[in-house]
């Protein structure tokens, strides 16, 4: 189990800031602090969103959503008008994602593509999700290229496309393609006990085409803390592989994988 969400005073959420416009804010989001309020209760990053209008009438909404243990970049619209664009590029698949994950071993390949499809695992947790034959009724689309960017010591660095934008997809992706991700309890048998690792998932970089004409915003978050030690005590350069996550996909989607 991850360790509980980290404070997400109004003032720590503005250092987190890595991008700002009149269109869009870009939070580089803190493991651990859920977007939207659960079952449990608890603080949540919707509890400050009105503290970041930084002078607008109306707060910052949502255009996507990271899962609570997901660290990263997380883009808010900052009125009506920018949200509803905003939510159209990311439903259309226009927004570029690239996700870094330390995973258990890593893919002999340098890279490839995913495509299998996803169902919900239970009827009681929803956002379970499980890979399953396509042709399954009920199942949905998900395809995720990947690359290896760094391997040591039977753990892998890769970088993340996801394609398509299922619940849990790079989790689940990642388990059945044999190589979970580090610190993943529900899918890559993690400890759930106090003290064990946290989960080595980050929202690297988005690309987005706000602008009809003109090149499009690109926004990339640092390594947060927990995946720069791991990174360094498997001996890679936590910097190089943050260029090297930047440049990943450049070359366009895989052949095959």
């Amino acid at each position: 189990m991850t360790p509980s969400a980290p404070s997400a005073s109004s003032e720590a959420l503005a250092d987190r800031l890595i991008h700002r416009d009149g269109m869009m804010l870009v939070l580089d989001k803190p493991a651990g602090l859920p977007v939207h309020p659960g079952p449990k209760g608890g603080e949540t990053l919707h509890d400050h969103l009105d503290d970041l209008r930084f002078g607008l009438p109306k707060r910052p909404e949502l255009a996507h959503r990271l899962d609570k243990d997901t660290s990263g970049c997380l883009v808010l619209g900052r009125h009506p008008k920018a949200l509803a664009l905003l939510n159209r590029l990311f439903a259309e698949g226009k927004v570029d994602k690239t996700y870094v994950a330390v995973t258990r071993g890593a893919p002999a390949e340098a890279r490839g593509r995913i495509d299998q499809p996803l169902a919900k695992r239970s009827p009681h947790r929803g956002w379970w999700m499980q890979a399953v034959p396509k042709g399954t009724p009920g199942a949905l689309e998900a395809i995720t290229d990947w690359q290896v960017l760094y391997r040591s010591e039977g753990m892998g660095v890769m970088a993340l496309s996801p394609i398509t934008g299922r619940t849990h997809q790079l989790r689940a992706h990642l388990a059945h393609l044999g190589y979970p991700i580090l610190g993943d309890a529900i899918y890559g048998g993690a400890s759930r006990l106090p003290g064990g690792p946290m989960l080595h998932l980050h929202s690297r970089r988005v690309v987005i085409p706000l602008a009809k004409s003109g090149p499009p915003v690109s926004v990339s978050a640092p390594f947060p803390g927990h995946m720069r030690a791991t990174v360094a005590a498997l001996g890679g350069d936590v910097a190089a592989l943050e260029a090297a996550a930047d440049a990943a996909f450049s070359e366009g989607p895989p052949v095959s994988g």
